[in-house]
């Protein structure tokens, strides 16, 4: 589905519109129509316990009410191993399929002290007993 970004991407500023396409439960991918960006994302939820307050003016540029349905995902780093492949939790991406808008929200560590943007998957990974 296509997005117009509201607020920008960090480092990518200049991509107003993005293509968002669920891979599964817990991947998604996102990319510009021209091709120049292209980000593995991750379904945060699926992978540990995840609240933030979406700002003000995040709410006011996605027209988000209190019966808005949210699509939230943040940026992975792929890695050789899709263990170590890295979340960035503090820059969550907020998608509004209503409308087809989009924002990304950049967190404080101050207010956010337990999101890193360098979380490994493989610490979010349960281990099984006696394996």
């Amino acid at each position: 589905m296509l997005y117009d970004l509201k607020a920008p991407i960090l480092g990518f500023e200049n991509v107003l519109q993005v293509h968002l396409e669920k891979i599964d439960e817990m991947f998604s991918k996102m990319s510009s129509p021209d091709g120049g960006l292209n980000m593995a994302l991750v379904n945060p939820y699926v992978l540990r316990e995840y609240s933030f307050t979406v700002p003000k003016y995040v709410e006011l540029l996605l027209e988000l009410d209190k019966d808005s349905k949210v699509e939230v995902y943040c940026v992975v780093i792929l890695q050789k191993d899709l263990q170590d492949s890295m979340v960035n939790f503090l820059a969550p991406l907020i998608f509004n399929p209503q409308n087809h808008t989009a924002a990304q929200i950049a967190l404080s560590m101050m207010d956010y002290p337990d999101f890193g943007f360098r979380d490994t998957l493989k610490s979010f990974i349960k281990q099984e007993v006696g394996a």
